[in-house]
């Protein structure tokens, strides 16, 4: 596991989603940082309605340390398209959710809401097979994809 994802688990055991977090694989690691991320905006986005300011801003917060958790966990040193896209990606998620928070806009929840999904149904459609061979550590940026026997 890199610094990037390890410092992206440390955030999501800080936000008080811990259970089993130590022995997942990297591929989970991002699915439950991603259904961390949906959960808070959803509860920001309901303390918003309630007039909750202080769990508003609080749900917020930890959606976007969440957020950046997920940008510095990611593999710069690829240097290919998916990655550029997803750290603009998160960096544009995370001025959202502050522009949110200010204007108390729950129509930007929504928006960066259903980035976070897109993204991780992407995440979810991976095969099994691309999953283990990963976790396994038989993928790199050399050798992308598992050998087909």
């Amino acid at each position: 596991m890199n610094s990037g994802a390890r410092g992206a688990l440390n955030q999501y055991k800080s936000i008080g989603t811990s259970t089993g977090v130590i022995d997942v694989t990297p591929h989970r690691l991002i699915q439950m940082l991603l259904e961390g991320a949906l959960e808070k905006i959803t509860v920001a986005k309901q303390a918003m309605a309630q007039g909750n300011i202080a769990q508003k801003g609080s749900n917020i917060s930890l959606a976007i340390s969440i957020i950046d958790g997920l940008r510095t966990s990611l593999d710069k040193s690829m240097k290919n398209d998916i990655v550029t896209n997803l750290d603009y990606l998160y960096e544009y998620m995370g001025r959202r959710l502050l522009e949110a928070n200010l204007k108390n806009d729950a129509e930007i929840l929504s928006e960066v809401s259903n980035l976070l999904i897109e993204i991780k149904s992407g995440w979810d459609a991976i095969p099994d097979d691309i999953r283990r061979a990963h976790a396994e550590g038989k993928l790199s940026a050399e050798n992308p994809l598992p050998q087909v026997r």
